[in-house]
């Protein structure tokens, strides 16, 4: 559902840091948090140094984002470890040169969470709130988090929505209302006819994980151009 109507920026951001909150307290779903703890106390050995977040990893951006980026869920140790999406890790590099280049964020790299990133007009989040063993959540465990999911998305007041991967496209068509929904793939545009939602528009791209960026099955081309779109759009 879209944002409600007159909400400030200083309301959007209280309401995003309430579930920031609850996100990150949130115990729900025991082989999620088995391995996001696992991973936070074994760490990798290039990260022993680091404190870990190892808690659920909510939405990042502009509380009056008109753009919505959604991947997967937090990755083992990237979110899972910095607490931030898509942050201290190479597919968040991929991610925030794109966001970068087109205007939506102030710098090209995301290490951790005190390093000075903002962006502007967009906001991030993925479907499944911590990190999932071998990066594959189960049905349910998507589901339990989804309530946060909505939350976050009716603080905003995005059109524009970006799926990174097919799980992320899945998600969004089922929040938006999308009731025929063509098959994803990258480049694939969908808009919203009817619904709370008219009018809103789905880009879907790769995901920007290294399966892909390693392989050139995603170019940085690629997703500059989904972002251009994205742009033009809002």
């Amino acid at each position: 559902m879209p944002a409600e109507p007159g909400s400030s920026a200083v309301d959007r951001e209280r309401r995003l840091l309430t579930i920031a909150e609850e996100v990150g307290a949130c115990r729900a779903c025991p082989r999620l948090v088995e391995w996001r703890e696992q991973v936070a106390d074994e760490k990798r050995a290039s990260y022993r140094d680091h404190t870990y977040w190892g808690q659920g990893v909510p939405a990042f951006g502009d509380p009056s984002a008109r753009l919505i980026v959604m991947g997967l869920a937090p990755a083992a140790h990237g979110a899972n470890r910095t607490g931030r999406m898509f942050t201290g890790d190479r597919s968040g590099d991929w991610l925030y040169r794109a966001l970068f280049r087109a205007g939506f964020a102030n710098q090209p790299e995301s290490i951790d969470a005190d390093d000075g990133m903002v962006l502007t007009d967009a906001l991030i989040t993925s479907p499944v709130k911590c990190a999932p063993p071998a990066n594959k959540p189960t049905t349910v465990e998507r589901d339990t988090c989804r309530p946060f999911l909505d939350r976050e998305l009716e603080v905003v007041d995005a059109k524009v929505f970006i799926a990174l991967g097919g799980f992320a496209y899945q998600a969004l068509a089922s929040y938006l209302g999308i009731k025929r929904r063509p098959k994803f793939g990258h480049g694939v545009e969908v808009e919203v006819d009817d619904g709370p939602n008219a009018g809103a528009v789905v880009l879907c791209s790769f995901h920007v994980s290294q399966q892909n960026t390693f392989t050139g099955r995603l170019t940085e081309e690629m997703l500059d151009a989904v972002f251009a779109r994205a742009r033009a759009l809002i």
